[in-house]
């Protein structure tokens, strides 16, 4: 979380994802056409790391569906009525909701009544068993 959002970031947020995951196929990778994400050091990140972008046209919105959707559950179900002192305790308040909370326990209706993190675990054991 910054005053901006800057190539940077994003490949700092990406590199994050990458370790996290460990990934062993190629993803893609959406975003909108954003400089950052037209960048060559984007590009190339994304290259060294087995990931394929992928990016909206301009003016679709539907695109970005899935992150406008957790944008708004996100300020209406936590942030709207709260005020941070710093940018320190929004980001901390953020991730608590985002890794205590929506991944782990928040439950989704186009997931099959499962939260992300149990739904990403049932996609991945059918894959496992060639379902």
């Amino acid at each position: 979380m910054q005053s901006r959002m800057t190539t940077d970031l994003a490949l700092q947020v990406l590199l994050a994802a990458v370790w996290r995951r460990k990934l062993k196929q190629k993803v893609m990778i959406h975003s909108d056409q954003g400089s950052q994400f037209t960048s060559g050091e984007w590009q190339s990140f994304l290259g060294k790391h087995n990931l394929e972008a992928s990016m909206s046209r301009r003016g679709n919105c539907h695109d970005n569906a899935v992150a406008e959707s957790f944008f708004q559950l996100l300020k209406r179900e936590h942030i709207r009525r709260r005020t941070y002192l710093t940018r320190d305790a929004a980001r901390q308040d953020v991730f608590d909701y985002i890794e205590m909370f929506y991944n782990p326990n928040r439950k989704h209706t186009n997931n099959r009544m499962l939260s992300p993190v149990d739904y990403e675990i049932k996609q991945r054991k059918m894959n496992e068993a060639g379902v």
